[in-house]
């Protein structure tokens, strides 16, 4: 199974970025996701077995996150494949030091291996956007407040992509 670990917004950010999402479908045009699907990936952690997954959930179950917030002020892109996001202008050293430490403790663990070379905080908004200039949209203006991570299995179906919530950090 597919899983990644991941903050996942709350329903009036969630709505929030919904908008922005609409907002440079219209300007870039390409796949707008889903307002379900919005988060911020802190690690991906690819293909896993039955047995590993198990492993992480009760490792997630139990894993102490600080609260933090986030400000989501930019607009981004990735030119392959045509993705763009919303993040911060700036690095944000809570969200670096939490995927450090993530990676820290998969890695110490032995649970996961192939930590990142760069990480890039971001919300994906579109996906192989015809045009990748953002410079007509509105500026995003948003603050993230997070006090839990999750750990999501991504499905491919049918129906498309979606997320499951397999398990989550205890509220803080």
């Amino acid at each position: 199974m597919r899983l990644f670990l991941a903050l996942m917004p709350p329903p009036e950010l969630r709505r929030r970025l919904g908008a922005l999402a609409d907002a440079a479908q219209a300007c870039c045009g390409g796949r707008r996701m889903p307002d379900e699907s919005l988060h911020l990936t802190l690690a991906f952690l690819g293909e896993v077995e039955a047995a590993q997954a198990a492993v992480l959930v009760d490792w997630v179950n139990r894993l102490a996150v600080p609260p933090g917030e986030w400000r989501l002020n930019a607009w981004g892109r990735f030119q392959r494949p045509g993705i763009v996001w919303v993040g911060g202008q700036t690095p944000d050293p809570a969200l670096a030091a939490l995927h450090c430490r993530l990676w820290d403790e998969l890695e110490s663990q032995g649970l996961i291996k192939g930590r990142p070379s760069r990480y890039v905080p971001h919300v994906t908004l579109l996906r192989r956007a015809e045009r990748l200039e953002t410079e007509g949209l509105p500026v995003p203006a948003l603050t993230w407040r997070y006090h839990r991570l999750e750990l999501i299995q991504s499905i491919t179906d049918a129906r498309g992509s979606h997320y499951v919530s397999l398990a989550h950090s205890p509220e803080r």
